[in-house]
């Protein structure tokens, strides 16, 4: 009984030798060609990272933006090289895909906003509605100088020197005025003058102001508009052009000289008023 189970053992072992060694020269041409395929497939990638990387340089793209498109490329490209290894040595990948695009589902489920704030980062990237140094607003109500544009948000720093940190999904869906962009900025307000004013004279008296401001540019000429008969006063609209870093300087000595200049020339500027008239019955 004895020699029966020590022939069986041999002969389980003698076929087990037997398919090893027939089964070895396959094996180990699977795996040396795996590495070599590895050994390519990673240099290959590192020649495309570099060269993406150079080619991102000469379009002058965001910094933020070259390092998410390469870490893409980067991270693509090895999932692409490690489902082509694992085939080479006999794995079905099958298992591997159903696995990679079920955790995508999950992810993006889960990340719903950040995917929205994460796109609308690329599309501002891209399209460059606005750049750092740009002075803008959006119709949420949020305006400031932007400070840095990221993948999922923009920062931005208020007038009153306040860091708003905006989502970029809320900043590409959004309408944007962009102040700084054309490089020159337009003052636009307006003074009222009473009903009694002579408007060709206050018009020439404000245009007058504005030709000896250092700041305002000649072209495009200057404006003065009557825009609206209000319930207290005449409005005239004061336009000028100047360079963006002198417009606050600009429209703020318009503004002193302005009222100056129609004070020496005795034109009212009236502030709204009420008149109360009192009834008194008498018997």
């Amino acid at each position: 009984m004895d020699n029966l189970k020590l022939n069986g053992m041999e002969q389980h072992w003698n076929d087990f030798l037997s398919s090893a060694i027939s089964w070895a020269p396959r094996i180990i041409t699977a795996i040396i060609s795996a590495l070599l395929i590895y050994i390519i497939g990673a240099w290959i990638i590192k020649f495309i990272n570099r060269v993406a990387a150079k080619t991102f340089e000469k379009r002058h793209m965001e910094i933020s933006l070259q390092r998410f498109l390469l870490n893409l490329i980067k991270w693509g490209l090895n999932i692409l090289l490690f489902i082509i290894v694992v085939t080479q040595l006999g794995v079905q990948t099958s298992a591997f895909v159903a696995i990679i695009g079920a955790a995508g589902l999950a992810v993006g489920l889960a990340l719903q906003g950040s995917l929205a704030n994460f796109a609308g980062g690329v599309l501002i990237l891209l399209l460059k509605p606005f750049k750092i140094g740009d002075y803008i607003s959006a119709d949420s109500g949020v305006s400031g100088t932007v400070q840095e544009i990221d993948i999922f948000n923009t920062k931005l720093t208020t007038p009153q020197n306040q860091l708003v940190v905006v989502p970029n999904g809320e900043l590409s869906n959004s309408s944007i005025t962009n102040y700084t962009n054309l490089g020159t900025r337009r003052t636009w307000f307006d003074i009222g003058v009473s009903y009694s004013a002579n408007l060709g004279q206050a018009k020439d008296i404000l245009l007058e102001v504005i030709s000896k401001n250092e700041y305002a540019f000649k072209d495009p000429a200057p404006q003065v508009v009557v825009t609206s008969l209000g319930d207290s006063a005449i409005n005239l609209s004061i336009r000028a052009t100047t360079s963006n870093e002198h417009f606050w300087t600009m429209n703020e000595q318009l503004i002193i000289d302005c009222k100056e200049a129609l004070d020496s020339a005795g034109i009212e500027i009236p502030f709204p008023q009420q008149d109360v008239y009192v009834r008194q019955n008498t018997p």
